[in-house]
């Protein structure tokens, strides 16, 4: 069964600097498009980063020059740095992939989010 576990949100201050991981696992023969997300309570849930399987990436606007997304297929997994952090970036983050297993249909899935928190 496919899962998609994301790690390494937290609590950090204005400015400051986190990396969250989203690694795949669970009988994939091919990763394709990924993809990172946000949402706040109340609010519905925004694209903030995309990276293509050829590793062509497309930002929000707000996160643009701050945050850069990447990917390891060797490992199955992607990667958001997250720099010059802001308290509006304080959000769930989510990804996505979609992903190709033997004998089914290409299939969007979705991880279970992690919180990060920017306060002083």
């Amino acid at each position: 069964q496919v899962q998609l576990v994301e790690s390494w949100g937290g609590l950090v201050q204005p400015g400051g600097s986190l990396r969250l991981s989203c690694a795949a696992s669970g009988g994939i023969a091919i990763v394709g498009a990924m993809g990172w997300y946000r949402q706040v309570p109340g609010k519905q849930r925004e694209l903030v980063a995309t990276i293509t399987s050829g590793g062509s990436t497309n930002y929000e606007d707000a996160v643009k020059g701050r945050f850069t997304i990447s990917r390891d297929d060797a490992k199955n997994t992607m990667y958001l740095q997250l720099n010059s952090l802001k308290p509006e970036d304080t959000a769930v983050y989510y990804c996505n992939a979609n992903i190709y297993i033997r004998g089914s249909p290409w299939k969007l899935y979705w991880g279970q989010g992690t919180q990060v928190t920017v306060s002083s």
